[in-house]
């Protein structure tokens, strides 16, 4: 049982602080060694006013104004510190992340030293600046939505460890990011079962790309992320088992390392049953698969089944490409019926999609997907149409 003093909320109270019977919160402090006491109606600046009375300064706030009368509610140990400066402490506390992850924070940083408001002080920000400064963003930097995103993702933590040390009273990000800009981005939506169809015939059928149909129809089919199937080796592909083990993934960073990391999620390691036909997949890339002067080891992991030119696994930016010309070349000869644009994770997308439409339990497809959140499974439900609704009301004889 905790000896600490709380307040009536059940929040532990600081050295100084306590709360009268009437609810009201005191700090007692001393100063030419006579007691004095600042009192409010308000532990945090958040805290709604007792009924009947007036409002007032929170009681932490007045605190951070004695530490520094000169700038009130910043203390004396972060006045001159910036905004880069405070996302950069952030930063550097963040070390067991991933190799992306630690991208990212590297371009915010870089964005920021160069940015005015990242040379501005945190004591100085206040809500509406922060607003106002990802509004130009997007509408005078013509910043993506995606990028303003991960911006943002850095200061909102970054101010909130700011609070949290008792370095500020509030955090001037703490709001929804839907609120203040237009979300542009574009969704990666599934595509249809004609235009996959119609996808996977050209690419059958062409003299350059046909040698990637057996990997772009296991996406198609099987549902894993890109850097799970470009970490995918020869020992985890049991074709009599007609199983494959997804146990971890292979990653390169900005700096062209190479990584291999666990799946995305908890629930990201496990194992997938597969049909026939991607049975037959695999046994055509493997029976296909060059075997290279030396075969490349990645954190201990060896057989990967694709390689480049220079005898290195493939990464999901070289999937990318391959997917990218393939479409073009695909609407450069069919322009009255063009495809979508389809990336990697449109296929993990698809076969998410196409799944849901037999009626799988939600649990199951969870589990084939890797998702450690059943909400992000249930939300490829809301890409069901009428016609779906239609088909499966009379497969369960409801209609």
């Amino acid at each position: 049982m905790s000896n600490k003093r709380r307040d009536n909320k059940g929040r532990i109270l600081r050295s100084g602080e306590s709360q009268t019977k009437d609810g009201k919160y005191r700090f007692t402090y001393y100063e030419n060694g006579k007691q004095k006491c600042l009192y409010s109606w308000k532990l945090e600046h958040y805290d709604t006013i007792p009924k009947g009375k007036r409002d007032c300064i929170s009681l932490r706030e007045q605190e951070l104004a004695l530490k520094n009368p000169k700038n009130p509610g910043l203390p004396a140990e972060v006045a001159g510190l910036t905004v880069y400066e405070l996302a950069n402490r952030y930063v550097k506390q963040r070390k067991n992340v991933r190799a992306n992850t630690r991208s990212g924070y590297k371009t915010v940083l870089n964005f920021l030293s160069h940015d005015p408001f990242g040379a501005m002080s945190v004591g100085e920000v206040k809500t509406s600046d922060a607003k106002l400064w990802l509004v130009s963003l997007q509408e005078v930097q013509k910043k993506k939505y995606s990028t303003i995103h991960t911006i943002r993702g850095v200061l909102r933590p970054a101010f909130r460890m700011a609070v949290e040390d008792d370095l500020l009273p509030k955090n001037p990000f703490d709001f929804e990011l839907g609120s203040v800009i237009v979300n542009d981005s574009v969704t990666r939506e599934a595509i249809s079962k004609e235009d996959e169809i119609r996808m996977m015939e050209f690419i059958k059928n062409d003299n350059h790309f046909c040698k990637y149909y057996d990997a772009i129809y296991i996406l198609f089919n099987t549902g894993m992320r890109i850097s799970e199937f470009c970490g995918l080796t020869l020992d985890k592909v049991d074709l009599k088992g007609k199983t494959i083990s997804v146990d971890h993934q292979l990653v390169r960073s900005s700096d062209m390392e190479y990584i291999i990391q666990s799946p995305k999620t908890e629930c990201g390691e496990r194992k997938l049953p597969i049909r026939d036909d991607v049975v037959e997949c695999f046994k055509n890339i493997i029976e296909n698969r060059p075997t290279p002067a030396e075969e490349p080891v990645i954190d201990g992991v060896k057989g990967f089944l694709y390689l480049d030119k220079n005898d290195m696994p493939m990464v999901a930016l070289h999937w990318e490409k391959y997917f990218q010309h393939i479409i073009q070349k695909h609407n450069y000869y069919n322009d009255e019926n063009p495809l979508p644009k389809v990336t990697p994770h449109v296929c993990r997308h698809t076969y998410c999609s196409n799944m849901a439409k037999t009626g799988l339990n939600p649990k199951t497809l969870q589990y084939l997907m890797g998702h450690a959140d059943i909400s992000v499974t249930l939300n490829t439900y809301t890409h069901i149409k009428f016609e779906d609704a239609r088909e499966e009301l009379v497969r369960s004889n409801l209609l």
